[in-house]
C-alpha cells in the first residue's frame, strides 16, 4: 500500500524544439529538480571522490591479504620466483611456493575478494537510486473524416528514491555481509595453515624416501656381501646349497626392496612438486633438512593448550563469524516483512510536435506496507532460524574438532620422540648383531639363516629411526597447526630451520 506524493507540479512552457533544448535555456528547475540534482550528486560522490571509482566504499581492503602480500594480477609479489637463481630449495622456500602458487590459496583469497564486494553491495543500500528515462517515438493518430495525422514525440525523465526507515534490515543485512566477508578471511589463513603443513609433511616425506633408498642400497650391499660369503663357502665345501640359495634370494629382496624405495622417492618427489602448485614432472633441487634431536620443551598442560587452540584457530573463528552471519540474517528476514518509508521524486519532459513542451515534477514520501504474501514470509523466517541453529551446530562441531587435533597431535608428538630414542637404540643394537652375525657365518661357526636375519632385522631398524626421524619432524607442525600458531616468519628465520 503506497501513499501518494505529497506536492506535486505541473508546468507547460513555451515550445522549444526537443526537451534538451528547453533544459538548456531555463535557468530554474524548480523543487523538484532540485532535489533531484541533490539525489544524484549524492548518490555518485563516492565514485567521484574516491580515487578508485571501481571500489567507491574501499572494500577490497577489508579481504584479508594473501599470506605472500597482494595477489592481485601484474602485482609485484614475493611470488616472482621465475628471476631467482636456481639454488637448492629451503624448507621455507618450498612453504613460500606452496603458499604462493598452490590454486587453493587463490582460491581462498578470491573467495574473500567475493565477500569483500557483497559488503560494498550491502552498503549500496544507503544511497540513493538515481535513473533516467528517454524514449522518441513516431505516433499516427487516425481522425475519422478528417483523415490521419502523425507526429513525432521525444520524452526525458528522471527519477529517485531514498530510504528513509526499513525497521533495520539494511543494518542487518550488512552486519550478515561483514561477518560472511570475516568467516571467508579466516577460513583464508585456516587454508593458509593447512597447506604449510601440507608443504612440510610432503617436504621431509620426500627426504625419508630418499634417505629409504639410502637404506635399501646398504641392505643391498650387505645382502651382496653374505651372497658372495655363501658362494665362497660353497666353493671351499663348507657350505651348503641350500646356504647359497637362501643367501641368493636374500640379495634378490634386497634388489626389489632397492627398486620400490627409488619408486617412492620419485612418487614423493611428485607429491611435493604438487603440493607447490606445479606440475608433477618438474624437478627441482631441494637443500636437505638439519634435523633437530628431540626435546620435551613442547610439553605443556594439554588444557591450556586446547583452550589457546580454541582462540586461534581460525577455521573456529570462521565458524563463529557464519554463525553471526546466520543471527543477522534472521533479523534481515523479519525487517523485510515490516513497512518501509522511502522519500522519492521525480521529473519528466515530453516535447510532442502537435503540442507545446511540457514537464512534470513531483516530491514525496511512499510508504510501503506488506499485507499478505501468502505466508512467504513466515516461511522465510523459518529458513533464517533453522540455518542459525545448523551454524551452530556446525561450529560446535569444530570446536570439538579443534579439542581432538590438539589431542591427537600432542601425544603423536610424544609418541614420535620416544620413537626416535627407540629406533636409535634398536639400529645401534641391530648393527652389532649383524656385524656378530657375518663374522661368525665366515669363521664358519654361524648359520646363514642367523646371518639374513640379523641384516633383516637391520634393515628394519634403520627404515624405522630414518622414518622416526621426519616423522618427529612432522609432528611438531602438526602440533602448532593444530594449536594455530604457524609461523612463516620463524620458518624463514635460520635459526628455526629443523
Amino acid at each position: 500500500m503506497n501513499a501518494g506524493a505529497l506536492f506535486s507540479s505541473s508546468e507547460t512552457p513555451v515550445a522549444a524544439s526537443s526537451a534538451a533544448m528547453f533544459l538548456a535555456a531555463r535557468p530554474r528547475a524548480g523543487v523538484a529538480g532540485l532535489m533531484l540534482f541533490a539525489l544524484f550528486a549524492f548518490a555518485v560522490a563516492p565514485t567521484s571522490v574516491f580515487a578508485d571509482a571501481s571500489d567507491p566504499f574501499s572494500v577490497r581492503t577489508l579481504a584479508a591479504q594473501s599470506q605472500l602480500g597482494s595477489l592481485d594480477s601484474g602485482a609485484a609479489t614475493p611470488c616472482s620466483f621465475a628471476a631467482e637463481e636456481p639454488t637448492p630449495l629451503s624448507l621455507a622456500a618450498v612453504v613460500d611456493r606452496a603458499l604462493c602458487q598452490n590454486p587453493q590459496t587463490r582460491a581462498a583469497w578470491a573467495n574473500a575478494r567475493i565477500q569483500a564486494a557483497q559488503v560494498g553491495a550491502a552498503r549500496s543500500a544507503y544511497l540513493p537510486g538515481v535513473s533516467a528515462t528517454a524514449s522518441l517515438s513516431r505516433n499516427r493518430v487516425e481522425a475519422g473524416v478528417l483523415g490521419a495525422s502523425a507526429y513525432n514525440e521525444g520524452n526525458a525523465g528522471l527519477s529517485a528514491a531514498y530510504l528513509l526507515y526499513d525497521f533495520g534490515a539494511r543494518d542487518a543485512t550488512l552486519e550478515t555481509a561483514l561477518q560472511t566477508l570475516a568467516a571467508a578471511n579466516f577460513t583464508q589463513d585456516a587454508t593458509v595453515q593447512k597447506l604449510f603443513l601440507s608443504a612440510i609433511q610432503a617436504y621431509y616425506q620426500l627426504f625419508a624416501a630418499r634417505a629409504a633408498v639410502d637404506s635399501s642400497l646398504q641392505s643391498e650391499r650387505a645382502a651382496l656381501e653374505s651372497l658372495k660369503a655363501a658362494t665362497a663357502r660353497y666353493a671351499a665345501g663348507t657350505g651348503t646349497p641350500a646356504d647359497k640359495l637362501q643367501a641368493q634370494t636374500a640379495f634378490s629382496q634386497a634388489v626389489l626392496n632397492r627398486i620400490q624405495a627409488e619408486g617412492n622417492a620419485k612418487s614423493a618427489e611428485g607429491v611435493l612438486a604438487n603440493a607447490m602448485g606445479m606440475d608433477a614432472n618438474q624437478h627441482l633441487d631441494y637443500a636437505p633438512p638439519r634435523l633437530a634431536p628431540p626435546d620435551s620443551r613442547f610439553e605443556q598442560d594439554l588444557e591450556r593448550l586446547i583452550l589457546a587452540a580454541r582462540e586461534r584457530r581460525p577455521d573456529l573463528a570462521a565458524a563463529e563469524a557464519q554463525l553471526k552471519a546466520a543471527q543477522a540474517n534472521v533479523r534481515t528476514v523479519k525487517a523485510q516483512g515490516m513497512p518501509s518509508i522511502s522519500l522519492t521524486t521525480n521529473l519528466n519532459y515530453a516535447n510532442p510536435d502537435n503540442a507545446e513542451l511540457s514537464r512534470t515534477s513531483a516530491i514525496g514520501v511512499s510508504v510501503s506496507i506488506p499485507i499478505f504474501t501468502g505466508f512467504n514470509a513466515t516461511y522465510r523466517v523459518r529458513v533464517a532460524e533453522a540455518q542459525v541453529a545448523s551454524q551452530a551446530a556446525q561450529r560446535d562441531a569444530v570446536k570439538l574438532q579443534v579439542a581432538l587435533d590438539v589431542w591427537q597431535a600432542y601425544y603423536n608428538l610424544a609418541t614420535g620422540m620416544q620413537a626416535l630414542r627407540s629406533s636409535a637404540d634398536l639400529l645401534e643394537s641391530a648393527g652389532a648383531s649383524e656385524r656378530v652375525a657375518l663374522g661368525r657365518y665366515k669363521a664358519g661357526a654361524g648359520t646363514i639363516i642367523d646371518l639374513l636375519t640379523a641384516q633383516s632385522a637391520l634393515a628394519s631398524a634403520r627404515l624405522q629411526n630414518i622414518q622416526a626421524a621426519y616423522n618427529l619432524q612432522v609432528f611438531k607442525a602438526a602440533l602448532a597447526q593444530a594449536i594455530g600458531q604457524v609461523d612463516l616468519g620463524a620458518l624463514r628465520a635460520p635459526a628455526a630451520d629443523p
